[in-house]
């Protein structure tokens, strides 16, 4: 349900305006000046605003001003019968979403409030996708491995030092590359990722490197690879492990040249690339194997992170729980569960075969699946095979 405050000092006007919106829908907290007002939009979250502007105390302009500064976001839609067109438009360039006239239009007022809605909400949706897209989830952990693995961090990301990060599936090789990536000097830059175990053989150097026009069948125009797109920024080579020779022996090249040349070109073109590697094999059993090689090993482990798996950090356990449980309700919108201790202990002895990824998925089918907390049972239930 939706909620709107009503900030007037008529009385007859806050009654008549609450049982119109209460009838539509609404959940409707009044205040009878600016003041007032201004104390429960601090405290309390609201949807939409509608304020008069003349009243006693504190003015509906002062009100806009302090109310935007406290939380841009929350539309304030003025209303006044004593407005003018010179009253409307300065509210409007303080921040107002709209201005109404009294007695107002009902059909419009409605339609108004709609609007400040779907903004209100636009810009909740804007929000979250900024936070996702631009910012590195945090590295939950107190255990000994991860301390270590941050404190490398820490020493080593602001030089342009390679990085070789070992671990697992799932167990969060990928975050430890976004965060030696955001802590660089490169963080202005891209970090462009390039999951070697997803590409066939065939194309690996081409999406590396990219290539020219009519240098294979279905290359009807010239394509940028991977390394020219990272350039100023990180190139994130995850599963190197499972590249091909051929691709190895180009990726080394570029290591030692600083530049690449195009499938099917000739012209070399210099890059300025920092490389993050990450694999799940032991690479020097695959150099024993001659499926990898030795020389580009070196190259690509200047800096070695290993990153526990997570039966080898079970401390950390309650620590990440926790951090699900409050990602999955903000993105479910419903608060956040609780989780019984003998719950939490039994995940705590859980294998968990597929790390910190696995480990996630099954607190969201925790969360859906279970009642307010989640129990025991749930636990029994949901995840632990029969």
């Amino acid at each position: 349900m939706s909620t709107i405050l009503i900030i007037d000092d008529e009385k007859a006007i806050r009654k008549t305006l609450n049982e119109i919106l209460t009838f539509e829908g609404y959940k409707v907290t009044e205040a009878s000046d600016g003041e007032e007002g201004l104390k429960l939009f601090s405290s309390t979250t609201f949807d939409v605003v509608l304020c008069d502007i003349k009243m006693p105390k504190m003015d509906g302009i002062e009100f806009l001003v302090k109310a935007t500064e406290l939380n841009p976001d929350v539309p304030v839609v003025m209303i006044s019968g004593h407005g003018t067109i010179e009253t409307a438009v300065d509210a409007v360039k303080k921040g107002a979403f709209d201005y109404i006239s009294k007695p107002p239009d009902l059909n419009r007022m409605l339609i108004t409030l709609r609007n400040a809605m779907d903004k209100n909400t636009l810009s909740k949706e804007t929000r979250t996708l900024k936070r996702k897209v631009s910012r590195v989830q945090e590295m939950i952990g107190e255990s000994e491995g991860i301390a270590r693995i941050k404190d490398t961090i820490e020493k080593v990301a602001p030089t342009d030092a390679r990085v070789l990060v070992t671990g697992e599936n799932g167990v969060g090789k990928e975050m430890v590359a976004r965060w030696i990536h955001e802590k660089s000097n490169r963080n202005t830059g891209p970090i462009i990722e390039v999951n070697c175990a997803a590409i066939p053989g065939e194309l690996i150097e081409s999406e590396l490197f990219g290539h020219e026009k009519g240098s294979f069948t279905s290359a009807i125009k010239q394509r940028i690879g991977k390394f020219e797109q990272a350039s100023g920024g990180t190139l994130f080579l995850d599963e190197v492990g499972d590249m091909s020779l051929s691709a190895q022996a180009k990726v080394l090249r570029a290591l030692q040249e600083g530049k690449i040349t195009r499938v099917g070109g000739d012209k070399e073109i210099s890059v300025d690339v920092r490389v993050v590697a990450a694999t799940n094999k032991d690479l020097l059993k695959e150099v024993e194997d001659k499926n990898f090689r030795l020389d580009l090993y070196h190259r690509l482990g200047v800096i070695l992170i290993h990153v526990p798996s997570l039966n080898e950090r079970r401390d950390d356990i309650p620590l990440l729980v926790d951090k699900f449980l409050g990602d999955i309700g903000v993105e479910y919108g419903q608060a956040k569960k609780t989780i019984d201790k003998k719950a939490m202990d039994a995940l705590q002895r859980h294998n968990w075969s597929g790390n910190i990824r696995e480990l996630r998925n099954v607190v969201e089918r925790l969360v859906i699946l279970s009642g307010k907390s989640i129990q025991l049972e749930d636990v029994n239930n949901y995840v632990l095979p029969r």
